[in-house]
């Protein structure tokens, strides 16, 4: 059966359900909010529930819709390059580079009383630069060594070696801080502000338009290296392209909400499965959409299932991608024994 031409109606029906959820998302929380406010909101006259809409709700669904994208993309950049379908975007170390500089950062904060509002900045300065520390690494490294697994063991290894300061900082911290970090790892959709919303969609934009250049030559790594070299791909400039997004987009996310799992690796699975195509080219915004649906709905879960409390989103959605990641495993084992 020829997919091409669903594609369309695929595209409609995850925008369409998109809008939803981002409308479920504003509704949902400790104040229940009508569809009616929040159009009297948009549309009409300020009322009482304008402030919670402008200053949490709405900043918290876009959050959850730039993470969705940003994770999203990054894991199928990474399981396309390194053709492994285990592969999130945390492969090559970045989050643990930016867990790095939040846990120096709150280690220190909790030693020296740093002054609570500027507290959330140092967070986020802290985690974008232990992040981009990590992508120069990564990135030299991408210059000296040809073989893409050797990449990413040397990835895996920079992330454990970095967790492992990070566990001897946490050993030797002070409860409140070694608390405040542990927060932190559990993911947060709601500690980004309406005045910081800007910085992080600038930062998301910029490592979208990056991967976006980089569909052609993911499209050719498909079939191997071989083959993207005879159809004229800069194997090394492509792969340092690939990096430098997928570094952007995960760095960028991990700083402002946290380290979250399992979107990265699931979402691009969900959305082979729907399309049943391998081209990138139809495989990247259908991730964007995909991943945007599916935080907001881990976004809603989280706040709906037990009354005036928010759970942690890395629980939620862990629960939502592990069921996936475990059917691609047991399908792919039937596909190799047929």
């Amino acid at each position: 059966m020829n997919r091409q031409k669903y594609n369309p109606l695929f595209f409609t029906l995850l925008g369409c359900l998109l809008v939803l959820l981002f409308v479920t998302d504003l509704m949902v929380g400790s104040v229940d909010i009508s569809l009616k406010d929040i159009c009297d909101s948009f549309f009409g006259e300020e009322i009482g529930a304008s402030k919670i809409l402008y200053r949490f709700r709405l900043p918290k669904a876009c959050v959850a819709v730039f993470t969705g994208i940003s994770l999203s993309v990054a894991g199928l950049q990474m399981q396309t390059i390194f053709r492994n379908p285990l592969a999130d975007p945390y492969v090559l170390g970045v989050s643990s580079g930016a867990g790095l500089g939040v846990a120096l950062f709150i280690m220190g904060a909790s030693s020296f009383a740093i002054v609570e509002s500027l507290r959330d900045v140092g967070t986020y300065v802290a985690a974008l630069g232990g992040s981009s520390i990590v992508l120069i690494l990564i990135l030299l490294v991408s210059l000296q060594v040809k073989n893409v697994m050797s990449i990413l063991i040397l990835g895996v290894m920079f992330g454990s070696g970095i967790s492992a300061i990070i566990s001897i900082l946490q050993y030797f911290g002070a409860n409140a801080g070694v608390k405040t970090y542990v927060i932190w790892t559990m993911g947060s959709l709601g500690s980004v502000s309406s005045d910081k919303i800007l910085l992080m969609g600038v930062a998301l934009f910029a490592g979208v338009v990056i991967s976006i250049f980089s569909i052609k030559p993911l499209n050719a790594l498909l079939l191997g290296e071989n083959y993207a070299k005879s159809m004229g791909v800069n194997i090394q400039r492509s792969r340092n392209i690939v990096f430098l997004g997928t570094s952007i987009l995960t760095g960028t996310a991990t700083a402002f909400c946290g380290p979250i799992g399992f979107i990265g690796i699931a979402v691009p699975h969900l959305t082979r499965m729907l399309f049943r195509q391998a081209d990138h080219r139809v495989l990247m915004p259908g991730t964007m959409l995909t991943g945007s649906c599916i935080m907001l709905l881990c976004d809603i879960i989280s706040q709906s299932i037990i009354k005036n409390i928010t759970l942690p989103i890395n629980s939620i959605t862990a629960l939502l991608g592990i069921p996936v990641i475990i059917f691609v495993i047991f399908s792919t084992q039937m596909t190799k024994m047929k």
